[in-house]
């Protein structure tokens, strides 16, 4: 019984010793737009089977000089996001957008609570005193999801060396949904173009109310 039970336990032993892990790599990606310039606050998404959901923390859009400070965050479903208005005038924040519907009423300072964001989608932020402000949320499915800076670049640190699909989103994309499927063995930097229309971030009037 005992060589039995012991012979068991060897045969564990060895296939935990033996069962391949799953490597991981780094990896840069550029993005472009339609004209091969540099486009920043896209989305990048790694949709990998593998990847584990982390804590991300508590993310801040802040209003800021009567903006939306950033423009564009991306951030994993199940995160909390916090609202500070640095600004001396007040803010109501809101969003009708489906995957989260919310508001802040008018405020100062820093909300009571942050919003969780359990959905994924597209959240699109307002405020109902000063129209031109807007800015996004992007909730996604996978943990591995960064936003372009202003050389569109961004940088992960590890991701998985298997067969990736790389969701592309922009605000003002011309497409509706742009996914690529990048086959393993995958290389340390990858390129992609996304056709966008020509516009400007909202920024304050000169004059205006609240300003």
């Amino acid at each position: 019984m005992c060589t039995r039970i012991c012979w068991l336990v060897f045969i564990l032993v060895m296939q935990c010793v033996t069962t391949p892990k799953a490597h991981s790599q780094s990896l840069s990606i550029q993005i472009y737009d339609q004209g091969n310039r540099p486009l920043a606050d896209a989305v990048v998404e790694i949709i990998s089977p593998t990847a584990a959901i982390v804590n991300s923390g508590i993310q801040h859009v802040a209003q800021e000089q009567l903006t939306f400070v950033p423009f564009v965050t991306a951030t994993p479903k199940g995160s909390l996001i916090d609202f500070p208005n640095r600004d001396k005038t007040r803010h109501h924040v809101y969003s009708f957008s489906s995957a989260k519907t919310f508001e802040i009423e008018l405020y100062t300072g820093k909300p009571e609570e942050p919003v969780l964001f359990d959905e994924p989608g597209i959240v699109v932020l307002g405020c109902n005193i000063h129209d031109y402000m807007l800015a996004y949320i992007y909730v996604g499915e996978s943990p591995l999801l960064l936003v372009t800076d202003e050389n569109g670049k961004v940088y992960f640190p590890e991701v998985p060396q298997e067969t990736l699909r790389i969701k592309l989103w922009h605000p003002w994309q011309l497409e509706q949904q742009t996914e690529q499927v990048v086959s393993a063995p995958l290389k340390t930097e990858l390129s992609f173009t996304l056709a966008v229309a020509a516009k400007e971030k909202p920024r304050p009037p000169k004059r205006g109310f609240g300003s």
